[in-house]
Formats: C-alpha cells, structure tokens, sequence
C-alpha cells in the first residue's frame, strides 16, 4: 500500500535525491545500494520503493527539475536520470507547499496551514499513513521551556512565537496524525510537549540527526578499541563540507548543533572522556561533497602510545538519502503495528539517537534487525 513521504526542505539535496532515487529503482534505471532494509537477508517485506508518494515544505523556490540538474552537474545524479525521471519530479514539485518562516504569520496559524497541507495529500492521494521527515537546514539550538502539551497550546494560544521552525513542524506533523523523522540536529520533536502529543495521539517518531559520515565510521572504529581494552586518549576530527549544509554550518550557532551531535558517540562507547574537538569548515569549492580526516590517538599493553588516522570522502546527498527511504517505511510499519513515541530501535540510523539507544554500531544493527523482525510479524 502506498506511503506518504513529507518532506521539510523538500526542493533541496538530500530531498531531491531521495525523489530521484526512488524513481529510478521502480524504473529499473537504479539498484537500491545504500539501502538498509532492501539487503539480502534484512528481515521483513516492507513497502516497494515505487509506492512511496512524495510531497513536502519549503521556503525556497528553486523547483525539482532544476535542483536535479544542479546534482547532476556535481556528480551527484547520473545524468540520464533527471531527464528519464522528469515526471517523477513534476509529480513530487506539485506537491510541494510554502513552508513556515517567522514573522509571515503567528505559530498557531502556520501549524493549522502545515497540518492542514499534510492532510490535503494525505486524503487527496488516498494514502494511509504519512511520514514527515524533516531534512532542512540545521538550526542553532534551542530550548523549549514548555514540559506539558497543555502549556504549549496555551502559549501557541495566546500567539506567542515559542517553537523552533524544526519543533513547529513536528507539531503539525503529529496534529497530522503522522509519523515524524528528525533527520538533522535540530530541536524537532525533542520537547516534552510534543513526546506527550505523539504519544497521546498514537504516532512512531525517531531521530536525530542522521548518521553518514564521520560518525559512522566513529561509532564502528571505537567499539573495536573498547572491546580490545585499547585506551582512547584523543580523537580529533576536521570535517570540510560544501553545499548548502556547508554554508549553513559556516553559522557558528547552527554548527554548534551539527558539532555537539558528533562530539557524543566515542566517549558514550569507551565510557570516558576524551581529548580532541570536531572542527566543521565551510569550503565552498567542494560543492556537495564533504571530507573528513580523524586522527586517534590511543595506548597499548605497558602504556605504548600508537595512532590511528582515517580519511573519509563522500557524497552527503548519497548518503543520506537511502537512508530517509529506509526510516520512511520502516516508522510507517511501526505507526502500523501500534508502536508510539520515540523508536530507540532506529538509533542506527542516527548520530545522535533519541530514546537511550546507544551509539555502538554493532550493537545498534542488531537491535534494529530484531525490531524489524518483529515489525514483519506484526508484533508491537
């Protein structure tokens, strides 16, 4: 049955890519590589790529076709791709509506607008379920003092501005009556109000900030050290992005969100602090690219110091965007069997993962193959 796939920053990288790339693999032009749950042996039977129906959010206006052309001229989008799929991107283009900026309209009103456009495809479409996902720009961080969904209706209420945009949209994602994916380090559904109103109303939710990089390959590397007693003692990282998330994270109060998410994993897997900082510098010239150069520093048997030193160089578009396919069917199969609040079985997926999930790999995989197992069987 088909899914909904709401987009926040639908017109951008990572949205168009997600388009473009479940398209291309109902079309047969695409295997499904990078997709988690479409591996040989991955339990369950999820929802064909070809049945998800995408719409989504957006202030800026640069449409599908265009930004499909942009990747492709990076390298990011094969080039017969944006041509042979130009339907695709007209269909998910329609789809998308103006999102909320501050100041155009009170946060009461746009989350009637935005839950509102939710519903709209939702019914138009006749789909069953609906997961908003939330792959805009990176916001600085932000607080919430709002601990109960009674206090938070009043004071959207009374037409004070109290949410973040990321938290916003959650809150109509959820008065929606769908599932909700906080795939960047913003606040999203983080504040306690809207746990209580997800909960309250019977709606999945995981996050955040989604994992494709650097930190995967810290959250693979460091349970290695920690499980051959070898002590950490510094992990320094220098991360050099181009593209739009670049350019968001030259904002030192937006980069402070991204480096605080990547800073937790290696001293939650060897249980210490350790010596070292994340630096993220915006270089425009590598366009949609990113690299990243770790240097680890770490002590053997009789205190003998060694190091370890990793480069990593990829496409963040490509790399996340499989990975929005995969949590879109996956939350949907949970909102179908019952599940609701935040899933910890999808910290996998994510650099910062909400509800204690931990940050060891390994241990993160076998746990989302068992919740998939389950979800396949139906059971909560």
């Amino acid at each position: 049955m088909p899914i909904g796939v709401w987009l926040v920053g639908a017109r951008g990288s990572v949205a168009t890519t997600a388009v473009v790339g479940a398209a291309a693999v109902r079309a047969g032009a695409a295997p499904p590589t990078g997709c988690v749950i479409e591996a040989a042996g991955f339990p369950g039977d999820f929802t064909p790529l070809g049945d998800l129906v995408f719409g989504g959010h957006d202030v800026v206006t640069t449409p599908l076709r265009k930004r499909a052309e942009l990747l492709t001229q990076a390298g990011v989008l094969p080039p017969v791709l944006a041509t042979l799929l130009a339907a695709d991107l007209d269909a998910a283009q329609a789809e998308i509506r103006h999102g909320y900026v501050p100041g155009e309209e009170s946060q009461a009103d746009a989350a009637r607008r935005l839950a509102g456009d939710i519903a709209d495809f939702r019914d138009r479409h006749r789909l069953t379920r609906v997961v908003v996902v939330d792959v805009s720009s990176t916001e600085p961080p932000a607080e919430v003092p709002y601990a109960t969904l009674a206090d938070l209706e009043e004071a959207l209420a009374s037409g004070r501005d109290v949410l973040p945009a990321s938290s916003l949209y959650a809150y109509a994602a959820f008065t929606a009556g769908c599932g909700y994916v906080a795939f960047t380090p913003s606040a999203g559904p983080t504040p306690p109000a809207l746990d209580e109103l997800a909960r309250r109303s019977g709606l999945p939710y995981a996050g955040r900030d989604g994992k494709t990089g650097e930190t995967l390959v810290k959250s693979a590397l460091a349970p290695m050290f920690a499980g051959r007693a070898l002590r950490v003692r510094s992990w320094s990282g220098l991360n050099l992005l181009g593209g739009g998330d670049g350019a968001t994270l030259a904002d030192p109060a937006a980069r402070e969100s991204k480096s605080a998410s990547k800073a937790r994993a290696v001293p939650a897997i060897v249980g210490e602090d350790v010596e070292g900082l994340t630096h993220i510098d915006y270089v425009a010239d590598l366009g949609e690219w990113k690299t990243a150069w770790d240097h680890v520093t770490f002590e053997g048997f009789l205190g003998v110091r060694m190091t370890m030193q990793f480069t990593w160089q990829g496409c963040d578009s490509a790399l996340a965007a499989p990975l929005v396919l995969d949590l879109v069917r996956l939350v949907a199969r949970a909102h179908e069997t019952g599940h609701s609040g935040v899933l910890p079985e999808l910290g996998y997926f994510f650099k910062d993962p909400l509800g204690g999930a931990g940050h060891d790999l390994p241990t993160q995989y076998a746990r989302l193959v068992a919740f998939a197992k389950a979800l396949s069987e139906g059971r909560p």
